[in-house]
């Protein structure tokens, strides 16, 4: 059983075909609604098993219609609603086993719209996983800020990551030092035991 993130799937949206990055290029390189729906999902199904689970920050389909398509997903799904996730309650508890506004875990905040930095910085929270901002980052001073890691799909080839791949970006210097998430994780097992 393994954890995976993953964010802004945007199932049904068939504008987000024609949307372009800075440099002009496609953000979403499918020639149809179709095309999109069948990669992404044999690409998650390729990743993800039935006993895995599936940490989802947010956006997960445009219009309410595209929901069906989590019905196709492999794992167990638990959902941080994003700004675009603007549906009844109900209508998402049908795909997912729990619906949060956010998580904590590891010493990382578990969001959609990335935090700002001064939320994290101290001894509790070390960085924040986020979606919202498709193929763009997080700056910081002209420079891409690696307090932070990017879990939509734009960045992980239109699949769920590893959260083995989350804790090694933030562990590998990206933001903070390998001691300090491993300070985060012992200290979220000590609050278990206390």
């Amino acid at each position: 059983m393994s954890l995976f993130v993953t964010s802004d799937t945007h199932w049904g949206h068939a504008k987000m075909l024609s949307f372009v990055d800075a440099n002009g290029g496609k953000v979403r390189p499918f020639a149809s609604l179709e095309e999109m729906h069948e990669e992404m999902v044999e690409r998650w199904n390729k990743t993800v098993h039935a006993k895995d689970t599936v940490y989802h920050l947010g956006d997960v389909a445009i219009p309410r219609s595209g929901l069906k398509m989590m019905e196709r997903l492999n794992g167990r799904k638990i959902l941080m609603r994003g700004n675009h996730d603007i549906f009844k309650l109900r209508d998402y508890a049908q795909y997912f086993d729990d619906i949060r506004g956010c998580h904590f875990r590891d010493g990382l905040i578990f969001s959609h719209i990335p935090v700002h930095r001064d939320c994290f910085f101290s001894e509790r929270y070390k960085g924040n996983v986020h979606g919202h901002l498709h193929g763009n980052l997080v700056m910081h001073d002209g420079q891409k800020d690696e307090h932070y890691f990017n879990a939509c799909v734009e960045h992980h080839n239109f699949a769920p990551v590893a959260y083995e791949k989350v804790l090694a970006y933030f562990a590998e210097g990206n933001g903070r030092a390998q001691a300090d998430v491993q300070h985060a994780q012992s200290g979220a097992m000590e609050s278990r035991h206390s």
